[in-house]
């Protein structure tokens, strides 16, 4: 019998969670993009095309997004 959630230690928790969660975004990988999804992909790329010099690398952007928590 598994333990029920209530009855995890946190650290049984997280590891659960996140076993959980790889499961859910390799099922989300295969999903297609909705409309909506689309079109703000086309926006963004559309503008970067436009204004490459005001785009941020990825790296930097999550560096940032880190320092603010």
């Amino acid at each position: 019998m598994e333990p029920t959630f209530e009855r995890m230690t946190t650290a049984e928790r997280i590891l659960y969670v996140q076993a959980l969660w790889d499961r859910i975004a390799a099922d989300v990988e295969h999903e297609p993009l909705s409309a909506a999804q689309a079109a703000e992909l086309d926006r963004r790329l559309a503008d970067y095309r436009a204004n490459p010099k005001t785009s941020v690398p990825w790296e930097i952007a999550r560096e940032q997004m880190r320092r603010r928590d």
